[in-house]
């Protein structure tokens, strides 16, 4: 039986989908109740990994724990530390003692940006999500040393948010760039994450590692939306260059609404402060060398039905 956390959310029902596809026995800890079906055959038990209750029914049966949830937006620094570093710890404390190999999906934000960094660089991350991941990592390395830390760089595919923001101004004709040089970033397309998660819950080599997951060929923002823009059959969109001081301006103007409105978005100086690095590119060899693994969907193809998916959803129209 495998444990999901986070299973309602982008990369988690993609890997609900195909555990469940494969006949596994699966079963997702949720809080409350999920603005999509699940896929069939998947338990739910309820659960919270922050208060926390549910673990012990969540947990029961299990050998498997693929740890998805955690906080992405925030309205304020300490929202990042409790949902992604507290709701960790709380997670791994109930673990320790029992034959469960867990798998911690961090995020390249904790070792921070650079180019072909691998994992076992010097971490620098330059946010306070970033900084949240990197502690829930140590607290995990300290609690369960067996565990493996997957550290995704940038994903895509149908029914994400926040690549969608671009695409979507692409489809508008413009985007909007921090100014400064080329910026590029190592990306994977989220079924191939899916099946690279999978392989880190079952290959026994995994034990005790940390691994990057993304594909080989870096990427340059400016090529995803000239690519985007092809699919589309658009020309390319028009580049509206913002300096890092106005871009910073905007981040604190867009946290403001944020608290007011009670909603987080995806703008705030925080991932400002990520998007003026830039370099966040990565180091694959590791995962291919000892688990096999390799990113086979090209930008192009993860694209274009990441935006047949989106164009068939009403989400963009083109």
């Amino acid at each position: 039986m495998i444990l999901v956390t986070g299973g309602t959310g982008f990369i988690g029902g993609h890997l609900l989908e195909k555990l469940s596809a494969a006949g596994e026995g699966v079963r997702c800890l949720l809080r409350r109740d999920p603005r999509r079906p699940l896929p069939p055959g998947v338990d739910v038990v309820r659960g919270d990994l922050l208060a926390p209750y549910g673990l012990e029914a969540a947990l029961s049966g299990v050998d498997t724990v693929i740890h998805l949830a955690g906080v992405t937006k925030a309205l304020r620094p300490a929202d990042y530390y409790a949902g992604n570093l507290r709701a960790t710890e709380n997670l791994a404390s109930a673990l320790q003692g029992r034959p469960i190999r867990l798998v911690h999906v961090s995020s390249m934000a904790a070792a921070g940006p650079g180019s072909a960094v691998g994992e076992d660089a010097e971490p620098r991350p330059v946010s306070h999500y970033g900084r949240s991941k990197l502690e829930a990592e140590r607290a995990v390395r300290a609690l369960l040393p067996d565990a493996v830390i997957a550290r995704p760089t940038v994903v895509y595919g149908p029914r994400d948010t926040d690549v969608y923001q671009i695409l979507k101004s692409v489809a508008k004709g413009i985007t909007l760039e921090i100014s400064g040089p080329e910026r590029w970033f190592s990306a994977i397309y989220v079924k191939d994450l899916v099946n690279a998660l999978c392989e880190a819950a079952w290959n026994p080599r995994a034990a005790g590692r940390t691994y990057y997951f993304a594909h080989r060929q870096p990427f340059a923002w400016r090529e995803l939306a000239e690519t985007a823009a092809r699919i589309m059959r658009r020309r390319p969109p028009r580049v509206i260059r913002v300096p890092y001081a106005a871009a910073w301006t905007v981040g604190w103007c867009a946290e403001t609404w944020a608290r007011i409105s009670g909603r987080p978005g995806i703008v705030s100086r925080d991932k400002i402060a990520e998007a003026r690095c830039a370099s966040w590119t990565c180091d694959v060899r590791r995962a291919s060398a000892e688990l096999g693994f390799e990113a086979r969907v090209t930008l192009q193809a993860g694209l274009a039905e990441s935006l047949a998916w989106y164009r068939e959803a009403g989400w963009l129209t083109y």
